[in-house]
């Protein structure tokens, strides 16, 4: 949520425009992906909007240890809160999912993105919060992560899957800088907050209700 906007105008806005509740969507899982084998701990990257609804979505996939919201891209002097909340430091509020490849491929970690964490059709906006800190991106880190993500947006669009052409950037990671601690699983222990109530909880129950194999009903935490 954007330093300095208060709680009544997020609101109002949500109702207004009729963002009030993140609209799941039920999309295939990626016809190329990573197999699932034993291996060392793999990291993704993923910036879709306000961090706290990032996470806390992906804290309840299976096979995720731990997630942490933090900024992307951009240098490391300036990745707080307030500065990135300007819109002028080049950073994306993202989460970084440390992740079981024996249990949870790359793919369906992006299934679970496009279904339920963010529009994909807007770029510089999610929900109430606009700027190009709430950009939608997929950081890659390797040639793999890279080929899966740019061969799902192709498939997403050739099957007319959203209402308008995936916007969502394909870029490479530059650097990843963990938020500050009070952001740090935020919608686990701010549950009745109404930004948390508004834009958040339903995302959690469309991730229950649409993709209820990949769902974890215990979610872990950042530490």
């Amino acid at each position: 949520m954007r330093a300095g906007a208060t709680l009544t105008l997020i609101l109002s806005a949500c109702l207004l425009v009729g963002t009030s509740c993140a609209q799941a969507v039920a999309v295939p899982p990626p016809a190329v992906d990573n197999p699932k084998t034993a291996g060392a701990m793999q990291t993704a990257v993923l910036a879709g909007g306000c961090f706290w609804g990032v996470q806390g979505v992906f804290e309840h996939l299976k096979g995720v240890r731990r997630v942490l919201s933090g900024y992307s891209d951009g240098e490391r002097s300036t990745a707080q809160y307030q500065t990135v909340g300007t819109g002028k430091t080049g950073h994306a509020e993202s989460v970084e999912i440390t992740f079981d490849p024996e249990r949870v491929s790359y793919g369906e970690i992006l299934q679970v993105f496009f279904s339920v964490v963010a529009d994909p059709t807007e770029l510089d906006r999610q929900g109430p919060d606009v700027g190009n800190e709430y950009r939608s991106v997929i950081f890659y880190k390797d040639d793999a992560q890279k080929n899966i993500a740019t061969q799902y947006i192709a498939q997403l669009d050739k099957a007319g899957v959203f209402h308008g052409p995936i916007v969502t950037r394909v870029d490479p990671l530059k650097g990843f800088y963990a938020a500050e601690g009070y952001h740090q699983d935020f919608l686990l222990h701010n549950p009745n907050n109404p930004y948390i109530m508004v834009n958040d909880l339903p995302k959690i129950r469309d991730f229950q209700h649409t993709l209820p194999a990949l769902y974890n009903s215990r979610p872990v935490t950042a530490d």
